[in-house]
């Protein structure tokens, strides 16, 4: 590894370094951009895997031109194409949250990643720090009480919960495999590939579901062109570009303000108040996430994808 290499690979791989400004502000576009996400696919009408497929496709033909310049590595890519699958089942149960129950409650719900990022590592062998359980068993009531008053209300909201769930385990493996592609590749390298294999997964299931990928209305087409730019480039490419220097764990603790973000726009634009009762819910999540980053920080290899 080259002396240049060595203070950025320190940041990525510390829990505790502060990202430096011109981080900072991608993070704050990339929250800026990715809270946009739920509220445009709950307008949206397109078929999920179809609209999955469109998205990606349009994200990695945007940064496939500043990819071609870098070089390609045999193992970064391998992570990439992983980050790519992982993606496109992440996405399948992250917009059928959107689209079965609340955006807010749906992204608190998501937000859980950086829980089961713990606990992949520690069904991997490794350590999580006794204190950190708390913040485990803090986010997990607030995943209780918002599918508990989600099932009292309808069994296709309590569905929406689950499919969140999933996708905040497939957004954990999704960051981790990103995180170490990005050891070896650069970022627009990684996400042009990563984005077209997340492409090509969703499209062979629009196909075999009988969706139309093609012949929809001016709607559909300029709620797609904003996922594409404000979601995937300015969201997904802003945190993937961070990743490159900024621990996982950090990223993740960041875009917990992706839920306030999409939940105030769901209420401008759709009208969609949450039920009050899962606010308690949301904030537990919240508190407990911050709780697991926080009390893991001391011990820095562990949480290391």
């Amino acid at each position: 590894m080259s002396k240049e290499l060595a203070p950025e690979m320190h940041a990525r791989d510390s829990h505790t370094t502060i990202p430096g400004r011109p981080d900072l502000i991608r993070l704050g576009v990339g929250i800026l951009g990715i809270g946009t996400s739920g509220p445009l696919i709950a307008m949206s009408a397109m078929p999920i895997p179809t609209l999955i497929f469109w998205r990606n496709l349009g994200g990695s033909l945007l940064t496939l031109p500043f990819a071609l310049h870098h070089p390609k590595n045999r193992n970064g890519v391998k992570w990439a194409v992983i980050a790519g699958f992982l993606l496109a089942i992440h996405f399948v149960g992250f917009f059928l949250a959107m689209r079965w129950t609340s955006v807010a409650a749906g992204t608190a719900l998501v937000a859980l990643q950086p829980i089961f990022a713990a606990l992949f590592v520690k069904l991997s062998g490794g350590h999580i720090p006794s204190k950190a359980w708390l913040g485990m068993i803090v986010s997990f009531s607030g995943v209780l009480l918002i599918s508990g008053i989600d099932l009292h209300i309808s069994l296709h909201k309590f569905l929406g919960d689950l499919a969140a769930l999933i996708s905040a385990a497939l957004a954990a493996l999704y960051m981790m495999a990103g995180s170490k592609a990005q050891r070896t590749v650069e970022t627009t390298v990684y996400t042009s590939i990563c984005y077209f294999v997340c492409a090509i997964t969703a499209l062979p299931m629009a196909l075999v579901m009988g969706f139309p990928v093609l012949h929809f209305s001016a709607r559909e087409w300029w709620i797609l062109l904003g996922l594409v730019f404000g979601a995937q480039i300015l969201g997904h490419s802003m945190f993937n570009a961070a990743l490159k220097r900024v621990s996982p764990a950090i990223v993740s603790l960041i875009i917990f303000f992706e839920v306030p973000v999409s939940s105030l726009l769901a209420i401008w634009w759709l009208g969609q108040t949450p039920p009050l009762g899962i606010l308690p819910g949301i904030a537990l999540i919240l508190i407990g996430c911050v709780l697991v980053v926080t009390r893991s920080r001391s011990s820095k290899p562990e949480l290391t994808p």
